[in-house]
C-alpha cells in the first residue's frame, strides 16, 4: 500500500492522506443514520485529494476527471470516474459487442451460405444411418451426423416451399406434376405425394370458404440421388421421402382426432396409432392415391430400377410430417423381400402410437432419430406420460408383477402413447441468439430446429462457437424471438432480407 500511495500522490500530501486513511480505518460504522454522513465525508475528502493530484499533473497525463456540475453526488462522481466497466465486463452497455463477435455475426448474417464439413462417409454410412441406433454419435454430436441431420431437414423445408408456392388442388382433374426446388442438386424428384383427410365439413362451409374444405393436399415428395460423386461420398444411392407439417384446416382437424385405433394391416390388436394420422395416411382422394399407396408404388419402382446397387431409404419430416414418417416407414418395411435399410429423421414430431406400435417398428428394424427441442410442446402430445420409456425398456421382457399390471392398464388406455427411437435433444435456451422465453411457434419452427442442431456440440457445451448456419432466415422470420442486440446489429449492418439475394436453400419459408 505504501508503494502504491507514493506512486500516485505528491510527497507533500502523503502524510495528510495517511492521517485520513488511519481515521477512516479506525472508525467502525455503528449502522446508524449518522454512518451515512460519515461515509460521504470520507469519500469527499478522498475526492479532494484525487482532484489535487490531477491538478498538479500535466494535462496529457490526466486520467481521472473531476465530476461534472451535473453529478448528483460527490461519491458517485468518484465511482464514475474510476470507470469500473473496464474491470467488470458485465457492467458494459448491452449494445456493446467486440469486433471479433461483430465480424462473426456479420458472417452469419451474410448472404453466403456456409456448411459444416461434408466428409466422405464411405463404408461408415450405415452407422450414420442408424444401424447401431447412433450410439456414440450424439453426445458429443458427430460433425458428419450433424451435417446429415441438417441436410435432411432442408429437404423438409423444400417440401414446405413446394406446398406454399401452390397450395390449391384441382377438384375436377388429377393434379399436374409439381416443380420442387431441392437444396441438393445431386437429387431429383421422382414423385409427388398427397395426403387426404376423411373429415367432412358442412356444405355451407364450402360455399363460404372453399379453401377450408380442401380434402387432398400436396404433402411432400420422393427424391433419389443421381449424382455419382455424391453417391460415392455417401457410400450408397439414397432415396429420400420428405413430408411437410400441418398446413390446411382439415389437417388440423385430423390432428385433434387423438384416440388410438388398431393398424388395419396388423393382426395384433395391441398395435395402435392415432386415428387422425392414420386417416391422412390411408385415405384416398378423388383424383389422387393415398399417401400409403403412392409411397409403396414409388419405392417398389425405384428398388426395381436400381436393383443390385447399395441403397438406403431415408424418411424425414417435421411436425405432422414427422408423425406420418413413422407410418410411411412401417408401410414400406414389408413392400419388398430385399428391403434396404430404412431410417427416419424426424423434427418436432408428436407421439404417434402405443407400445405395441413401437415394438412393431423395432421388429421391422426401422431406425428412428427424433430431433426434439426441449421447449417444444408438440413433442409432448398426444397422450399420457404413463407409457413412456426408453428403447431398452421397451424391448426388455416384463418380469415384475407391477410391470405386467402397468402393461395391462396402458394397453386398454386410449391415451397411453409412447415415443419411439433414439432422441437428440436440443434446447432453445442453448442458443446465444434466441430469447430464452421464445414463444411456442419459435420453439416448434423448423428453421429454429436446424439452427439449434447446427450449433449443438454436447450436453456440457450446448452451442459451438464456430456454428456455420446463416442467421438471415432466423432473424427475418423470428425477429420477435431473437435477442434485441442481434436484431439491432442486423439493422445496422443493413442486411434486411429485402435487400439481399439468397441461394434457394436459404430462402425457403418457415412452416410457422
Amino acid at each position: 500500500m505504501q508503494a502504491c500511495v507514493n506512486s500516485t500522490l505528491p510527497a507533500q500530501n502523503l502524510h495528510l492522506f495517511q492521517t485520513k486513511r488511519a481515521s477512516f480505518k479506525c472508525r467502525k460504522s455503528p449502522l446508524k443514520p449518522s454512518s451515512t454522513e460519515s461515509t460521504r465525508k470520507h469519500l469527499s475528502n478522498l475526492e479532494k485529494l484525487l482532484q489535487l493530484q490531477v491538478t498538479n499533473q500535466p494535462e496529457a497525463e490526466q486520467v481521472i476527471k473531476a465530476p461534472t456540475k451535473g453529478s448528483i453526488s460527490k461519491g458517485k462522481g468518484v465511482l464514475e470516474g474510476l470507470n469500473l466497466s473496464r474491470i467488470w465486463p458485465q457492467r458494459k452497455a448491452p449494445e456493446e459487442m467486440s469486433p471479433r463477435h461483430l465480424n462473426r455475426l456479420q458472417r452469419l448474417l451474410s448472404k453466403t451460405m456456409e456448411y459444416s464439413p461434408r466428409n466422405n462417409l464411405g463404408s461408415t454410412w450405415r452407422e450414420y444411418h442408424g444401424c447401431n441406433d447412433w450410439t456414440g454419435l450424439l453426445d458429443p454430436l458427430d460433425e458428419n451426423l450433424r451435417r446429415e441431420v441438417v441436410r435432411y431437414g432442408e429437404f423438409v423445408q423444400a417440401a414446405y416451399h413446394g406446398f406454399h408456392s401452390n397450395p390449391a388442388m384441382p377438384t375436377d382433374e388429377p393434379p399436374l406434376p409439381r416443380h420442387v426446388a431441392l437444396p441438393e442438386r445431386s437429387y431429383k424428384v421422382t414423385k409427388s405425394l398427397y395426403a387426404t383427410s376423411s373429415v367432412g365439413l358442412p356444405k355451407w362451409v364450402d360455399d363460404v370458404a372453399p379453401w377450408m374444405t380442401q380434402r387432398s393436399s400436396w404433402i411432400g415428395f420422393v427424391a433419389v440421388c443421381d449424382d455419382m460423386r455424391e453417391i460415392q461420398r455417401m457410400g450408397r444411392r439414397d432415396i429420400v421421402i420428405a413430408l411437410r407439417g400441418t398446413a390446411t384446416c382439415l389437417e388440423w382437424a385430423e390432428n385433434f382426432r387423438a384416440q388410438l385405433v388398431q393398424l388395419p394391416e396388423s393382426n395384433d390388436s395391441n398395435e395402435k396409432v392415432e386415428c387422425g394420422f392414420l386417416s391422412l395416411h390411408k385415405t384416398r382422394g378423388t383424383h389422387v392415391s393415398s399417401l400409403a399407396e403412392s409411397v409403396v408404388e414409388e419405392v417398389q419402382r425405384l428398388l426395381e430400377m436400381y436393383k443390385g446397387e447399395t441403397l438406403s431409404i431415408t424418411i424425414t419430416g417435421h411436425s405432422l410430417g414427422a408423425a406420418l414418417s413413422l407410418l410411411v416407414a412401417d408401410e414400406i418395411s414389408s413392400c419388398s423381400p430385399h428391403m434396404p435399410p430404412v431410417a427416419v429423421f424426424s423434427f418436432g414430431g408428436p407421439r404417434v402410437g402405443n407400445k405395441g406400435f413401437v415394438r412393431r417398428l423395432n421388429r421391422n428394424n426401422i431406425k428412428v432419430l427424433r430431433i426434439v427441442n426441449d421447449q417444444d410442446l408438440i413433442t409432448k402430445v398426444p397422450g399420457a406420460f404413463i407409457a413412456e420409456g426408453t428403447k431398452h425398456q421397451q424391448e426388455e421382457p416384463n418380469n415384475g408383477g407391477f410391470t405386467r399390471l402397468l402393461d395391462k392398464v396402458t394397453e386398454k388406455n386410449p391415451w397411453a402413447y409412447t415415443h419411439v427411437g433414439t432422441e437428440l435433444k436440443v434446447d432453445t435456451k442453448m442458443s446465444p441468439y434466441l430469447k430464452p422465453d421464445a414463444d411456442i411457434a419459435c420453439c416448434h419452427d423448423l428453421e429454429a430446429y436446424l439452427h439449434l442442431v447446427d450449433g449443438f456440440l454436447s450436453s456440457n457445451c450446448p452451442f459451438r462457437s464456430n456454428a456455420k448456419r446463416s442467421l438471415v432466415k432466423l432473424v427475418s422470420e423470428q425477429r420477435s424471438n431473437v435477442k434485441q442486440l442481434y436484431t439491432h446489429k442486423a439493422l445496422s449492418l443493413k442486411l434486411e432480407r429485402d435487400s439481399v439475394s439468397f441461394p434457394m436453400s436459404s430462402c425457403l419459408p418457415s412452416p410457422s
